[in-house]
């Protein structure tokens, strides 16, 4: 028995949810997002809440009922209140800046790193003097928002001696003590 596919989603008001044909559309004030659904998973809509429900007792499509669950969740709050993640640059000369949804990093190497962000995606910079540079970005889509963080976070990936890249706000990094100097 699935868990988290037998709780209902709740709609909040400004958002409508669609199935035909095993597509899930849902939109609302921040967007609009489809998701299709395995055939071995019906959705059914009514009162203002999502339920799923599943055919069979197969290992997978019990799998199946809790992904689509969550996935469908994600949308609805997404298109109602969106998500948003902040990225920090740690290190000496990294820098972040943007030009609509075009972002420029310099990260410690020879060139600086642009990159372009899908339209679904807005993004902030901010540098402050004595502060490390932050990256606000923000979507309605849950996937492709912590797909770009982890593109972004991959151009240097934070590292356990000093602590230097590119990390989430709040994150903390483990450190290790480096070499030991033991001379006899």
């Amino acid at each position: 028995m699935s868990r988290i596919g037998n709780l209902p989603i709740e709609v909040p008001a400004g958002v409508t949810v669609v199935c035909k044909n095993n597509i899930v559309t849902v939109t609302g004030p921040k967007g609009n997002l489809v998701q299709s659904v395995d055939p071995s998973i019906t959705v059914e809509i009514s009162g203002g809440k999502v339920a799923l429900s599943r055919s069979n007792e197969e290992k997978q499509t019990k799998a199946y009922h809790g992904l689509y669950r969550a996935l469908i969740n994600n949308m609805v709050v997404g298109v109602s209140k969106g998500y948003t993640k902040e990225l920090e640059l740690v290190g000496v000369g990294y820098r972040a800046s943007n030009k609509g949804n075009i972002v420029e990093l310099a990260l410690g190497y020879t060139h600086n790193i642009f990159i372009e962000l899908p339209d679904e995606v807005k993004v902030t910079t901010k540098s402050e003097r004595n502060k490390n540079p932050l990256i606000t970005l923000e979507s309605c889509d849950k996937q492709l928002l912590g797909h770009i963080c982890a593109k972004l976070r991959s151009f240097r990936m934070p590292e356990p001696y000093k602590g230097k890249g590119v990390k989430f706000v709040g994150e903390e990094i483990r450190r290790k003590s480096g070499k030991s100097a033991t001379a006899k």
